[in-house]
């Protein structure tokens, strides 16, 4: 399934990876690679597991530094800045984590108000009600604002995680392999409020995953990491439009019907 063309401002890069590099020992993970994101755009980051895509958005939102180059988010240095900075940027930066790292021994209420209520103390008990049951209306899960995570979907897991990230409003959603370990009925779903999350708080979004079926959907510009370098950017068709052994390869890896 093709997604709709998005509202994308090529005029606004919210966030650049320029000409950066990050090793773990002997290992060469990332290699001078650069990457831009514009306001409003969906940019899926294509590459097996192991290649540096998670290393790589790990950078964006600071929880790890580069070696060497320049990593910008919303007009900001992230290397440089000091822990409430950090802090500050993260607010909006959305990082929906691979595993929706949930608390589990709070209800869906809870792991919702906790990341609202810890950064915005001034809000009202009716206040702070309005905004969780908003979120979870957006992701279609407002019927389960009082259950516990144990007692949910790997799917219905996945939302949440996205709603909490949500709660914050954030400008940039990080997406590290959103559809991994689901069945292909709720990858379709993951997919479609993947666009919906874009259209309605008007995101741009990093969308890691190997999952091409994923990446076709939400994409609207798709980079590959080969090697720890970005070989290829384009639509779709670009980036697999290629005697590229490499690349054929992946794509028959992920074979889609």
């Amino acid at each position: 399934m093709e997604k709709n063309r998005a509202k994308i401002n090529f005029d606004d890069v919210v966030i650049h990876v320029d000409n950066v590099s990050k090793s773990f020992g002997d290992l060469h993970i990332l290699r001078d690679v650069d990457l831009k994101l514009y306001n409003g755009e969906n940019l899926v980051v294509l590459g097996r597991s192991g290649t540096g895509k998670s290393v790589l958005i790990k950078m964006i939102s600071g929880l790890l530094k580069p070696d060497s180059g320049i990593v910008n988010v919303l007009g900001q240095q992230v290397n440089l800045l000091n822990e409430r900075e950090l802090r500050m940027l993260r607010q909006r930066v959305g990082f929906s984590f691979q595993n929706s790292a949930l608390y589990d021994s709070m209800t869906v209420r809870e792991n919702l108000e906790f990341p609202l209520v810890r950064n915005q103390r001034n809000l009202t008990r009716g206040e702070i009600d309005k905004e969780v049951s908003e979120v979870l209306d957006s992701v279609g899960l407002l019927q389960a604002i009082n259950q516990m995570p144990s007692e949910l979907s790997g799917g219905q897991r996945k939302r949440i995680g996205i709603a909490r990230t949500l709660i914050l409003r954030p400008d940039i959603m990080l997406y590290d392999e959103p559809t991994a370990g689901l069945d292909p009925i709720t990858c379709l779903e993951i997919n479609t409020l993947i666009n919906e999350v874009q259209e309605r708080y008007r995101t741009s979004s990093i969308v890691i995953t190997h999952d091409l079926s994923c990446a076709k959907t939400v994409g609207d510009r798709m980079v590959i990491l080969l090697d720890g370098k970005f070989e290829r950017q384009g639509s779709f068709e670009e980036i697999f439009d290629t005697d590229d052994e490499r690349v054929k390869a992946f794509y028959d890896y992920n074979f889609i019907t």
